[in-house]
């Protein structure tokens, strides 16, 4: 049997980064997917399920990412081809390169950055070689070696000191028990306000919705569930997060497999979601709950597929009230479930877990499928 095809596990920097990408948008289709593809296969998805997620040929998403293993976040970038033969030798673009990424102070420089200009000026007088490039090209050279003008940014390495214990054991959950795997995570908060998005309209036509300045709705947190085997999302809005909605919301998930055998239930640190009594609970009903290491919610798989979420339901939306947008979200959702991507081998059981699923799970997931009845 071949072996499953996975990104390699992702440090906190680049864990941190796709987060940011999916949930964030970017101003590229070509990164927002591929960004969505890597976060998808590191929360545990299988190539299937990605596939799906982001309407692409699963060989698509395998050479995705084979390339994140081989060049890290670069594959993020499509490889243009074409042009002019390059002037300057491989040497002499490392030594750009290397001379861009580092702070001119080092260097003897009284300024703290590099503008192009002052780069320009610098290689074409460096004691011991000189480079003679344009402003043009070597902006060109920096965008291709993955080399660009970014604020500064303070980062976070995760403390946690089970960090691999328990990434370890969130893909062993994932590799072993997936039909018996669920997520859980908070998504929010979401406002009511007209939201910019994104969509077809005539050139310089676009969509438009008004602006707002009196917002007295408060907000909402949508409470999501997913079921890593059946590539299904569930969940309900709540005023705010807390211990009680996240017992619920794991009660819904133990309802959706009720035949008493142990789950597990991928979550990050929230300190809503880890009290005593939701860990009686748990223990008392056959519920492990895999926590994901402090700054490496990136590790839950339902984090990637937060990004739809937001892209097709709060982006581009002008919902009155929160009722409407509830609506909107779970209408969302049941098409999503309708349209997803399921083994085979699962129909039998997807059909008899509907029949029995018990009032409360029917109320946190929404009607079940009329094909799955």
């Amino acid at each position: 049997m071949a072996e499953l095809v996975r990104v390699r596990r992702l440090t906190d920097q680049e864990g941190q980064r796709l987060q940011q990408i999916v949930r964030r948008g970017s101003t590229s289709s070509v990164r927002y997917r591929r960004a969505m593809m890597l976060l998808a296969s590191a929360g545990g998805n299988r190539v299937p399920v990605i596939a799906q997620l982001v309407q692409a040929d699963e060989d698509t998403v395998r050479d995705v990412i084979h390339r994140f293993d081989d060049v890290g976040l670069a594959c993020l970038d499509p490889r243009w081809a074409g042009g002019r033969p390059r002037l300057l030798s491989t040497d002499d673009e490392d030594f750009v390169i290397q001379t861009a990424t580092t702070r001119p102070a080092k260097l003897g420089q009284p300024f703290t950055r590099w503008s192009l200009r002052k780069l320009v000026a610098y290689l074409r007088k460096v004691h011991g070689r000189v480079i003679r490039i344009g402003r043009e090209a070597l902006r060109g050279l920096l965008a291709r070696r993955g080399v660009t003008f970014q604020r500064t940014k303070t980062w976070k390495e995760s403390p946690d000191p089970d960090r691999e214990v328990k990434l370890d054991r969130i893909e062993e959950v994932l590799d072993r028990f997936p039909d018996r795997a669920f997520a859980f995570d908070e998504f929010g908060p979401l406002g009511i306000r007209p939201t910019a998005g994104s969509g077809w309209a005539a050139r310089k036509h676009p969509d438009r919705v008004p602006a707002t300045y009196h917002r007295t709705h408060g907000v909402r947190y949508f409470h999501g569930c997913y079921s890593v085997g059946d590539d299904r999302l569930w969940g309900l809005n709540r005023r705010k997060k807390g211990a009680a909605n996240t017992l619920a919301a794991l009660k819904s998930i133990r309802a959706a497999r009720p035949d008493g055998a142990p789950i597990y239930v991928i979550l990050d640190n929230l300190s809503a979601h880890k009290g005593a009594d939701i860990r009686r609970w748990a223990k008392k009903h056959k519920v492990e709950l895999c926590f994901t290491p402090a700054y490496a919610s990136w590790a839950n798989p339902i984090e990637a597929h937060f990004g739809p979420l937001r892209q097709f339901t709060i982006a581009n939306s002008h919902h009155p009230n929160h009722p409407v947008q509830t609506r909107a979200l779970h209408a969302y959702l049941r098409w999503r479930n309708a349209n997803a991507r399921h083994r085979d081998a699962l129909a039998a059981e997807r059909k008899e877990r509907a029949r029995i699923r018990s009032e409360k799970g029917i109320c946190w997931g929404g009607r079940p499928l009329t094909t799955a009845a």
